[in-house]
């Protein structure tokens, strides 16, 4: 709110403490993660520095916070010469290889220890920041390592980025072990990465989904993107970050541990990072952030190691363009270039044929991968892939590898197109595509392929263990299977009589076989293997109706009641309890004695609620947690939007705790969310 009857001299006052405070409460939120006032408050103290800028416009000055969105489209980024050379980094992918770069650099320090500073790898944009007089002069890409492109009108829309640095306190300076300087004399530059948080990254891209634009293609890419723009507005709409992984400027620092602190006292967020006094230790760091690397609210792809003695850093001198005293150990990589060396078809349980191709071998995400899935036909044609491609092979976490692009540039004129298949491979029957459909479908119900892929799903849904997909055609060939009920029909003489079983083992199988007769409704809908019906379908079939009697006689009106059922999936159920194959299975499973549960009682007091969950409950697992809120009608998202209705905050949470009290989206402890749960 604007004071009325202020002389110049108490408006100028009045700017410089409403800049003082907003700056503070900006080092809070970014740099120790702590949130004094609300947004509602902070953006209040804002709104009116900015009328009084407007009133007295000659006491704008280029640190102001007002400053951080502003200025004309450019035509084209001016250059920047780098005074200290942005150079690469060495990778190392496995700890042998580690060793074999320590005993390098061990040479030229006659054998001596080193004591090492290891820290996060940000995959993001790097960055070069110049202050002087204590202002933000310029912001730098890496560019080529000598000149890179200055992007200073973009990077002040991050409220990650100080305008001004911090001015440290005395007693901070003796705590880091720096003597105490004026941020305002002199010139400091500080380096670090730009990125998008992994949420941000998806609410992102579920607006542009919904506005029917073009999705991004990760949160590296959105980054740099976001930073290269020539209008700076662009940049503002995105919810860019910094993590800052040097001080570059000598200010009595001595080690890179030092200068971490240092960089924190200015204003910035460090880099997570810790002093390795042995290889032991490095080795420690890189298996404990491996293990928490998908829980991570950002992308990092290995941890950098540097000798933590500036001057023995400097001593070691450089290698090419890269410096020797410092390596990055990668992890296992999830995207890779590789061979398409044939293509096959196989039919699932459905009788749609998937496209899968064979490899060249490929160390992918810590695994040798051999096959990749092409999905459909259609796919293929997206691609426009041959066999004999170079293609890029992505693989994240255990899903299976996809191959996302082709390199038509490599080719040598030798590769084939990929053909159609006319019959199916498993019984030489007749495929055809079904109408609104991209699937190739074996006009065969009978099968061999289809009726293994059957079983395989009902064993899975069941939870039988020791009935893998080996055993399954052993027994489908033997013809003691034909259909998943006929699974509870095998006894302990039958299985001996299949290669590979003995008297323990049948009977161990035989017994776990029995144990698994009960079953809840929603999995043994999922054990049924209906088109288009998963997990999340299974579970609201089985709310809506309550037992299977109900679901196999529900029409299709009854059926798009159910807010998540839509004419596709309606259609598929209600043609499959149409079929005999359907009416014959039902039948047998009674026969031979499965029970299926009635669906649990639901309390609908959490309908039409969605939540978010982070951090660690005392209580329960996450999975319990999802589960519950799922019983009482309400939703699990994975992503926090102003149409959550509630987070769910745990130990330790993440940002997404955060981005709800940006978003004003209420936020429940485990207490709080206890008690909701109690109804």
């Amino acid at each position: 709110m604007l004071l009325s009857g202020m002389t110049k001299n108490e408006a100028k006052e009045r700017i410089e403490k409403l800049r003082q405070l907003i700056e503070h409460h900006r080092y809070l939120y970014h740099v120790l993660d702590k949130q004094e006032i609300s947004d509602a408050a902070l953006d209040a103290l804002k709104h009116e520095l900015k009328q009084l800028e407007d009133q007295y416009p000659d006491l704008i000055t280029a640190d102001s916070p007002t400053q951080r969105v502003g200025g004309v489209a450019l035509e084209k980024f001016a250059k920047v010469t780098h005074q200290a050379p942005m150079l690469s980094i060495e990778d190392v992918f496995s700890f042998t290889e580690f060793q074999e770069w320590e005993a390098r650099i061990a040479k030229f320090v006659d054998g001596k220890s080193l004591e090492y500073y290891a820290m996060l790898k940000i995959d993001g944009l790097a960055l070069s920041l110049v202050y002087e007089g204590g202002t933000l002069k310029s912001a730098a890409t890496r560019g080529d390592g000598r000149i890179g492109e200055d992007v200073t009108h973009n990077i002040k829309t991050i409220e990650a980025i100080p305008l001004s640095l911090r001015q440290p306190s005395a007693d901070e300076f003796a705590a880091i072990g720096v003597a105490p300087f004026d941020v305002t004399r002199g010139r400091f530059e500080i380096r670090g990465e730009v990125y998008m948080p992994k949420d941000a990254f998806e609410t992102l891209n579920n607006e542009r989904k919904e506005r029917g634009e073009e999705l991004f293609a990760n949160p590296r890419n959105v980054a740099a993107g976001s930073i290269r723009q020539l209008d700076p507005t662009i940049t503002a709409t995105r919810p860019l970050e910094f993590f800052a992984w040097r001080m570059v400027s000598d200010v009595g620092q001595g080690t890179h541990s030092v200068g971490v602190e240092v960089v924190k006292a200015l204003g910035y967020r460090p880099s997570l990072g810790r002093v390795a006094k042995t290889r032991a230790d490095v080795q420690a760091f890189f298996d404990e952030i491996g293990k928490k690397r998908d829980a991570l609210n950002f992308w990092i792809d290995g941890v950098v190691v540097r000798v933590n003695d500036d001057r023995v850093f400097d001593s070691l001198g450089i290698v090419g363009k890269t410096p020797r005293g410092i390596v990055a150990w990668k992890f296992p990589a999830e995207e890779s270039t590789t061979v398409v060396e044939s293509v096959d078809w196989y039919v699932g349980r459905t009788g749609a044929l998937t496209p899968v191709a064979t490899v060249t071998p490929t160390f992918i995400a810590g695994t040798t991968v051999t096959h990749a899935t092409l999905h459909n036909a259609d796919e293929i044609e997206r691609l426009g892939l041959m066999v004999g491609d170079t293609v890029i092979l992505t693989k994240a976490g255990d899903i299976i590898p996809k191959i996302t692009r082709v390199l038509p540039e490599l080719r040598s004129g030798k590769e084939t197109s990929v053909p159609l298949p006319s019959t199916c491979p498993m019984c030489g029957s007749p495929v055809e595509r079904r109408e609104g459909e991209v699937a190739l479908v074996c006009t065969n119900a009978n099968c061999f392929a289809v009726e293994r892929e059957r079983v395989l799903h009902a064993v899975r849904a069941f939870g039988i263990d020791g009935l893998g997909d080996k055993i399954v055609e052993k027994l489908l060939n033997a013809k003691l299977v034909n259909t998943p009920p006929d699974i509870f029909t095998l006894t302990p003489d039958e299985l001996q009589g299949v290669e590979g079983f003995a008297e323990v083992s049948a009977k161990k199988l035989a017994d776990e076989i029995a144990g698994k007769k009960v079953i809840d409704l929603d999995a043994f809908i999922v054990a049924l293997g209906i088109r288009h019906v998963g997990a999340e379908t299974a579970f609201s079939l089985a709310q809506a109706f309550g037992d299977i009697d109900h679901l196999v006689h529900a029409s299709k009106e009854e059926l798009l009641s159910i807010s998540d059922i839509g004419e596709v999936v309606a259609d598929a159920i209600v043609e499959f309890f149409a079929s005999e194959y359907a009416l014959h299975v039902l039948a047998e499973y009674h026969k031979v004695g499965v029970h299926v549960n009635k669906a649990k009682a639901v309390k609908r007091t959490l309908a039409g609620l969605s939540f978010v969950v982070t951090g660690t409950l005392e209580s329960m697992g996450r999975d319990e947690v999802k589960e519950k809120i799922r019983l009482m009608g309400g939703s699990v998202v994975g992503s926090v939007s102003k149409k959550t209705s509630y987070v769910v905050v745990g130990a330790e949470p993440g940002s997404k705790a955060q981005k709800a009290q940006e978003l004003g989206v209420p936020v429940l402890n485990e207490a709080q969310f206890l008690k909701l749960l109690e109804g």
